[in-house]
């Protein structure tokens, strides 16, 4: 499964709990203040932490995980 979800930081569980709520990229980022850029780049590296190759395989792993 690779490197545990406790390995994330604030900010991308934050991202990965929105995208499980169902919000967009764009929702994310006009939620958040931030470009969309930046929230690719916190669910792309939360999915590469957990060792996950999508980020919604890295939602399930969060969610599985007890981590959102």
């Amino acid at each position: 499964m690779g490197r545990p979800p406790a390995d994330l930081d604030p900010a991308q569980i934050e991202v990965l709990a929105l995208l499980a709520e169902g919000h967009t990229i764009d929702g994310i980022a006009r939620r958040l203040d931030v470009s969309e850029r930046t929230v690719r780049r916190r669910l792309r590296m939360a999915a590469d932490t957990m060792g996950a190759s999508s980020m919604i395989e890295a939602v399930v792993r969060a969610v599985r995980g007890g981590v959102i």
